[in-house]
């Protein structure tokens, strides 16, 4: 499941492969650490705060506030296609924060602080499942 990310991935294993499943089902998720209970997005198999590998995935409201963003000229490889485009660094009020592209806001009228939305997406106009998610209007 984890080959649904992105149009490149060089990630062959992951533990916390069920978040695209729930991308794909429409759901924004994180994950709680069932040891110290700190929760964080995107999912972590291992906690940050006391290292513990056992979690569980809480959801997410999709909910978020814009921290900062950039508009993308010269994309990187893969990306090319879609340049320009507009990416945006967003707080989550669960816990977390998220880099996603902004989508359906000309970049003129994002503002630091804002409130966003957090989309899950699959792009449909290929075969293949490949997901992502947008930074939107709530």
């Amino acid at each position: 499941m984890f080959k649904w990310f992105g149009k490149i991935n060089f990630v062959p294993y992951t533990k916390v492969s069920e978040f695209a499943q729930h991308l794909k089902e429409g759901r924004i998720m994180g994950t709680r650490c069932r040891g110290c209970g700190a929760v964080t997005f995107p999912p972590r198999a291992d906690c940050a705060e006391c290292m513990s590998p056992e979690f569980e995935f809480v959801p997410y409201s999709g909910k978020a506030r814009l921290v900062t963003f950039t508009q993308i000229s010269a994309a990187p490889t893969g990306f090319e296609d879609i340049a320009p485009y507009t990416i945006g660094l967003a707080d989550l009020p669960e816990g977390g924060r998220v880099l996603a592209w902004v989508s359906g806001i000309d970049v003129r009228e994002l503002k630091i602080g804002m409130e966003l939305k957090l989309v899950p997406r699959i792009f449909e106009e290929i075969p293949e499942i490949k997901l992502y998610y947008t930074l939107e209007r709530p």
